[in-house]
């Protein structure tokens, strides 16, 4: 896991290695630059795979430059394809992504299994690549040249005027995290996964290489064939991602995608310790003691982490700056916590579960979903449509039900907070019903284009490109990247992925279980206890927190000089919050809030 950086154009050299500093933390093993007139190519090395020299980059070949950030686990079986037409010196990912390019140009992506951003510039053209399920991040801003970077906060700097993004405010509010190619400061796009970029000419482009809809539908329609092929594939995918030369360590919670990771390790000969996050004031929300009962079960070292207020309000600050932009996450506060621990301890790579839950259909919403979704067969709905319109309600379950009676597109989402309407009546500007969907639009004109038609798969495709790539693995890189920790995520395996999506969707939802399907591929390898244990999120006392310690009243303190809320309904939902109600919200606007403070006031 490393950091790549670059500009295309003139600048200031003080200036340019200021801004490579910036991300240090990404790769503190080695740094390196290739500096010549109006270009500065550079990267930061964090070594995991291969800890000698030979693992610097930039890589040079010809006029080819390479700055790489991720890992590719399938390289050792490139190199040994690509090894009758290039001469290979170092045998390393770098050098095999070279040879690739040679051989098959700008679809050398389509070989890679991994996940990474890569920059590679050949002659006076650049390419960058995001990988296909958004695990690694790239950011980019055109003005007086072309600068890429692996956060935002190297791109700062190059920055004329710091504005906010109306695009990214409206999309973060409706989705958690802003929608690509938008980020907070205006100026400053980022690609989405699955996308590449080429500049040349002083212009760009943005193209996509990978679209998990290519994979044809039902494909397979038998149940014991698709769990055959599950599991195997599973157990490929945690067997190349416990390849590395440092030591690796795991996350374990009570559920069923931390204990299949672990038993497959396992299996795989590798016994990996675990660590469990909890919290002092407030046991009720952690799960302590089903990871407990979950490692005993699994025959795996685990260690709690616990944390209190203090520790969560002092690391919140450090967390919101690491992030660079607003991200309505209150779980990466308690992450960046035990990050740290898991750092302390001597561990680079840490496996984590991210991923299973939209593959799977694991959230139970998505069976509500499809039970409402089938209201769009009703005849006659003119009169329910009426009655919505008229009934308003701040619940979310009232948007269900009027989207259908509406005929708009009902899922957005399972990160979905403030609606368009909550937003039109909440802010000092007016948002249109329905305004939102231009941040899905093509995605789901993708997947109306496409050969499926079971709206799971669209739950699952709309989910792994926003709630997962854009929220969930965003918050995953930044927080483990902060403490130098590279962050492996098997069920993010592209292939699995694709797999899944060629399975008859009904497969895993016709029982009504969340995540039947995976629960049938884990039965011979994790106990009953675990497979048949009530799903428990990642929740934490963050609101309790944000209320006790008065930090919540910042929401209306910026507010009073940002002017972007009405005051009463601002007022309006805080006093929900302490009542337990809209805590999505609220941390949202609190995250939002310190953001705007640091940066437009």
């Amino acid at each position: 896991m490393c950091a790549v950086f670059g500009i295309l154009g003139s600048y200031e050299e003080g200036m340019a290695r200021a801004a490579l500093g910036r991300l240090t933390h990404r790769g503190p093993d080695f740094c390196g630059v290739v500096e010549r007139k109006n270009l500065f190519f550079a990267h930061q090395l964090l070594s995991i795979m291969d800890t000698s020299s030979a693992s610097a980059q930039p890589l040079a070949y010809e006029k080819i430059l390479l700055s790489f950030n991720g890992e590719i686990y399938n390289f050792k079986e490139l190199q040994a394809e690509l090894k009758e037409e290039f001469t290979f010196k170092y045998a390393n990912e770098s050098e095999v992504l070279i040879a690739a390019y040679l051989k098959w140009g700008v679809e050398f992506v389509a070989h890679l299994r991994g996940m990474f951003a890569i920059a590679l510039l050949d002659d006076e053209t650049l390419y960058l690549f995001r990988d296909r399920l958004g695990k690694k991040p790239l950011f980019y801003l055109h003005n007086n040249a072309f600068i890429f970077a692996s956060e935002i906060k190297a791109l700062l700097p190059f920055l004329h005027k710091t504005e906010m993004d109306g695009d990214a405010l409206l999309s973060y509010l409706s989705f958690l995290a802003p929608t690509p190619p938008f980020t907070f400061f205006k100026g400053i796009k980022k690609l989405g996964a699955g996308e590449y970029l080429v500049y040349k000419n002083h212009s760009y482009e943005v193209k996509r290489y990978f679209d998990l809809l290519d994979a044809k539908p039902n494909l397979i329609t038998d149940k014991e064939e698709a769990v055959f092929r599950v599991r195997e594939m599973l157990e490929e995918s945690i067997s190349m991602r416990l390849d590395a030369d440092v030591p690796m360590a795991s996350l374990l919670s009570g559920g069923i995608d931390s204990a299949a990771i672990n038993a497959f390790a396992l299996k795989g000969g590798a016994n990996l310790q675990t660590y469990t996050l909890g919290y002092k004031e407030f046991a009720k929300y952690d799960e302590r003691q089903n990871a407990k009962e979950s490692a005993e079960l699994l025959g795996v070292k685990n260690r709690e982490v616990v944390i209190g207020q203090e520790e969560f309000l002092e690391a919140s600050e450090r967390v919101l700056e690491t992030l660079d932009e607003p991200l309505n996450d209150p779980a990466a506060v308690p992450l960046y916590l035990l990050f740290e621990q898991i750092k302390n301890d001597g561990y680079r790579v840490v496996l984590s579960g991210e991923g299973s839950d939209e593959l799977f259909l694991g959230y139970r919403q998505y069976f509500e979903f499809l039970d409402v979704q089938n209201l769009t067969r009703l005849k006659n709905k003119n009169w329910l449509s009426n009655y919505f319109h008229s009934n308003f309600s701040m619940n979310r379950e009232w948007e269900r039900y009027k989207r259908v009676f509406d005929g708009t597109l009902l899922f957005r989402t399972t990160g979905e907070s403030f609606s368009d309407l909550q937003k039109n009546i909440a802010m000092r500007q007016n948002v249109r019903d329905n305004e939102s969907l231009k941040y899905i639009k093509s995605y789901r004109e993708r997947f109306d284009a496409s050969a499926h038609t079971d709206e799971s798969i669209w739950y699952s495709y709309i989910d792994l490109h926003l709630f997962q790539a854009e929220h969930y693995l965003a918050k995953l890189d930044r927080v483990s990247m902060a403490h130098s920790i590279e962050s492996r995520t098997p069920f993010l395996d592209h292939k699995l992925a694709s797999l899944i999506f060629s399975i008859d969707p009904k497969i895993r939802y016709q029982d009504g279980v969340t995540k039947a399907l995976l629960k049938e591929v884990l039965k011979p390898h994790i106990d009953t206890k675990i497979l048949t244990r009530k799903k428990k999120g990642f929740s934490n006392p963050f609101m309790e927190y944000l209320i006790e310690s008065k930090k919540i009243d910042l929401i209306r303190e910026v507010n009073e000089q940002s002017g972007i809320f009405k005051r009463d309904k601002l007022d309006e939902y805080i006093q929900k919050a302490h009542a337990g109600g809209f805590k999505q919200h609220v941390w949202g606007l609190y995250v939002l809030s310190v953001w705007i403070k640091k940066y437009l006031l």
